[in-house]
């Protein structure tokens, strides 16, 4: 359910960031959806293949970097598949993948569980031994 949900705020950007730079050109929030989707998956599969290489490059010292320009390849490559979503420039792109990174980190870190672990199986052996 997260990832619909990590979906959809990416869409939201995609629309929001449509509305304040001219530079990107979005048609609808539909559109705005299939282009998260279609970068989720680039992301997954060919981004993942560009970032190991280009990780063991940087020895993982600048992995945050990698993700974010991998990131704004996706989005220009996503770019070329639709014709009513437009990104004029890379540093556009890139704008767009710290956007997204961010409220992805910041979406992780409110709907993650972070309750600490509690050991409930002492508290009922205790009860059935009294």
């Amino acid at each position: 359910m997260s990832w619909i949900l990590q979906l959809l705020i990416n869409a939201a950007i995609l629309l929001l960031a449509s509305k304040v730079m001219p530079t990107v050109k979005i048609k609808s929030f539909g559109t705005a959806v299939l282009v998260a989707l279609v970068v989720g998956l680039l992301n997954a599969t060919i981004g993942g293949i560009l970032r190991f290489p280009l990780n063991l490059v940087t020895f993982f010292l600048l992995s945050f970097f990698v993700r974010l320009i991998v990131l704004a390849l996706m989005i220009k490559l996503a770019d070329k598949f639709f014709s009513g979503f437009e990104v004029k420039s890379f540093g556009t792109a890139v704008i767009l993948a710290a956007i997204m990174a961010i409220a992805g980190s910041v979406l992780t870190y409110f709907l993650a569980d972070n309750t600490p672990y509690t050991n409930n199986t002492t508290n009922s052996y205790s009860n059935v031994l009294k």
